[in-house]
């Protein structure tokens, strides 16, 4: 009866363990999906089929383009500002 019940106990941590290792590489390694997106958007715009709302998604694209760029020189500075001791 003790053997089942720490038969049991170790089948539920492995499970559980599984379970958790799948969720953390599958955190890691997930990619980002807007970057194609914005291809689609932009080629949709620009051909007109979509109109203003295609023109409107490329904006937000492009906006989200140069956010990101601005970040990574932000991160950078930050870098810079913690080596020189500040």
């Amino acid at each position: 009866m003790v053997h089942a019940r720490i038969a049991r106990g170790l089948r539920v941590v492995l499970l559980l363990g599984v379970f958790g290792a799948g969720f953390v590489c599958g955190a890691l390694m997930q990619g980002r999906a807007d970057a194609q997106l914005g291809d689609v958007m932009k080629k949709a715009g620009e051909s007109g089929k979509v109109g203003p709302a295609g023109e409107l998604g490329s904006s937000i694209v492009d906006m989200q383009e140069h956010v990101s760029a601005l970040q990574k020189n932000l991160d950078t500075m930050k870098k810079i500002k913690s080596s020189l001791g500040g």
